[in-house]
């Protein structure tokens, strides 16, 4: 659980060493609290006082976290379309309308988007591939090095959104407007 006690102290120009001093506590306990321990009882009221402020304050939400998990199961489950036909559009499509949150459904429609651009590119390269083939007299099956490109391509793209998702919460890569 992440707190705000850092931030705070910060804000008010002071260094561990005062705010362990102001609170009755010893450095180790102001470092190891910053560091992400578990804020509670009479630690969490000394702090509070210590920094002017609301206990509730320093407890950082961790709705941001688990906000966002929604929205790393849809990008996970694009991961379909490497079974099923059209999967990676189908599956997260309608787990991003069955969510209610309004960020996690704005995070699937940008999911959604994507893959629903990679793959009408893979249709028109499938379709084309055999024309192209036939053009340059080509005898290796030229839809495979396609396939593999475009697969290739979504699974990096899956990958790094969900990186990004887990550290920043937002997607690496996302078009500039969802068409969705």
């Amino acid at each position: 659980m992440m707190n705000n006690v850092k931030t705070l102290r910060e804000a008010k120009n002071m260094t561990q060493m005062e705010l362990a001093q102001k609170s009755g506590l010893s450095l180790r306990t102001v470092q190891r609290i910053e560091a992400g321990s578990i804020l509670k009882g009479f630690t969490l009221k000394a702090i509070a006082e210590s920094l002017e402020t609301q206990p509730e304050s320093l407890i950082a939400s961790t709705d941001d976290n688990n906000k966002i998990d929604r929205a790393k199961l849809i990008n996970l489950s694009a991961l379909c379309g490497l079974v099923f036909p059209y999967g990676n559009v189908i599956l997260p499509l309608l787990l991003t309308y069955k969510t209610k949150d309004a960020k996690n459904k704005e995070l699937g429609k940008n999911i959604v988007s994507i893959q629903i651009i990679l793959s009408v590119i893979a249709s028109i390269l499938m379709i084309i591939s055999p024309f192209i083939q036939k053009a340059l007299s080509i005898r290796f099956p030229l839809f495979l090095v396609f396939l593999i490109a475009i697969i290739s391509i979504k699974l990096i793209i899956i990958l790094k959104n969900g990186m990004s998702l887990n550290q920043k919460s937002d997607l690496y890569f996302k078009l500039k407007t969802s068409f969705l």
